[in-house]
């Protein structure tokens, strides 16, 4: 029996640039919405929590940090999905 083909994956790197440019659209443009708009809330969760828990002193970015930081986990994360698939496809018999 032969194997299914499996239709042409976005390449990795058009997901990892979308990834970067906002949190959860890599994930979004791969099929897992749900992810996705899960990495998008908690990163604009995030950063309003850390923008309110710390003083105006600190700079814009530090003060961000909640949310950055949970953008910076999404980006290998969906770059990851992206590269399996593509390798996948790429490797298929």
């Amino acid at each position: 029996m032969a194997a299914a083909m499996l239709a042409k994956p976005f390449h990795p790197f058009v997901i990892l640039v979308l990834a970067v440019v906002l949190p959860g659209v890599g994930h979004v443009a791969l099929g897992r919405q749900v992810r996705g708009l899960g990495f998008a809330f908690f990163t604009l969760l995030f950063a309003f929590l850390s923008w309110h828990l710390s003083t105006p002193e600190i700079s814009p970015i530090g003060r961000l940090a909640g949310g950055l930081f949970v953008w910076a986990l999404s980006i290998p994360d969906a770059y990851r999905v992206a590269r399996l698939r593509w390798e996948r496809w790429r490797n298929q018999v």
